[in-house]
């Protein structure tokens, strides 16, 4: 398997809004938001689906995700903080962690064509850091 983009991130070969990295996960911020503060965690390993991680490397990524979601709780004070495992659009497992105050906002889809705001990412991911 080739690297992903989710791989190169980890290598520093592509810039990421990084919120928080220990030696089995990352979370940085999604480039297009459901939105603000919506964030990926990813195992360092590189597997296509969660489920083909070891156990260790499981737990070591759901606990990441239960971090990240708290700290978005906290620190963006909204009512609802959701989690989506897809796993169809970049071959490298990964967690999408968002918060939320109404389903409309849970059920939105971004353009994934728009030209990110990177301005307003460094913001969010300023405030979130770990």
């Amino acid at each position: 398997m080739s690297d992903s983009i989710f791989t190169k991130i980890i290598e520093g070969k592509l810039p990421s809004h990084k919120i928080y990295e220990d030696d089995l996960t990352l979370a940085f911020l999604d480039i297009h938001p459901k939105q603000p503060g919506h964030t990926l965690v990813i195992p360092k390993k590189q597997v296509q689906f969660v489920w083909d991680l070891d156990t260790k490397e499981y737990m070591a990524l759901m606990a990441t995700v239960k971090k990240v979601a708290k700290r978005l709780e906290t620190v963006l004070a909204r009512p609802y903080v959701g989690m989506q495992v897809i796993g169809n659009d970049v071959p490298h497992a990964h967690v999408h962690v968002y918060p939320f105050s109404t389903t409309q906002e849970s059920q939105y889809i971004p353009d994934q064509s728009k030209e990110p705001d990177h301005i307003a990412l460094a913001e969010i991911a300023k405030r979130l850091a770990f």
